[in-house]
């Protein structure tokens, strides 16, 4: 990866820093050259601060890092997209993102998917989830099927606040399943967008 650093007169170029499981854009600093190799070395994003006129590793004060999970660059060789794992709070407010962007239920999908995805791939003893993949498809599809029969038993009653616990239940577990069969949340609603064209 070649970074254009000599294309702005300060040497500086913009830094957007991405969560990696929810693809909220968290951020924007400001990095030279060695801002990045410092990123780099530690694995946590640090910039130059033109405030403070020296290299700021995000978090130095708080505690509140920014752990990279990966660096790309743009067409232009001029500006980085930085994937995080944040902790704690990003911005000194103490909201989750410097752009005050609200949690939308279909980003919290994509981040269950990952987590989901993760007890997948790194089984524990303590995770349902893990117990689950660990049982096989035959179990997980059994579940799914359990769980959509107590979702339409919830249907014919009055319970609001049951049925949408059953929903929840089987929205869970049927991402659990698209796991075990090698898809995603994303093949699923392609295939809508697809029929929606019709």
């Amino acid at each position: 990866m070649t970074v254009d650093f000599a294309k702005y007169t300060d040497g500086l170029v913009p830094a957007i820093v991405q969560d990696e499981v929810t693809s909220k854009v968290l951020m924007l600093g400001f990095m030279n050259e060695e801002a990045l190799s410092k990123t780099n070395e530690l694995q946590k994003v640090t910039f130059y601060s033109r405030t403070k006129n020296r290299l700021w590793t995000k978090g130095e004060e708080s505690g509140n890092f920014l752990f990279v999970k990966q660096i790309a660059i743009d067409c232009d060789n001029d500006t980085l997209l930085i994937k995080v794992i944040p902790v704690g709070p990003v911005c000194h407010t103490g909201a989750d993102t410097c752009f005050n962007e609200k949690n939308e239920g279909s980003n919290f999908l994509l981040q269950l998917e990952k987590i989901i995805a993760d007890r997948k791939n790194n089984p524990s003893d303590e995770s349902y989830t893990s117990s689950l993949f660990k049982k096989g498809i035959n179990k997980i599809a059994q579940k799914v099927g359990e769980e959509a029969v107590e979702l339409v038993i919830e249907a014919k009653d009055n319970n609001d606040h049951l049925f949408k616990d059953e929903a929840a239940d089987l929205l869970f577990h049927y991402l659990i399943l698209l796991q075990a069969k090698g898809f995603s949340l994303d093949d699923v609603v392609g295939i809508l967008q697809e029929r929606h064209k019709k």
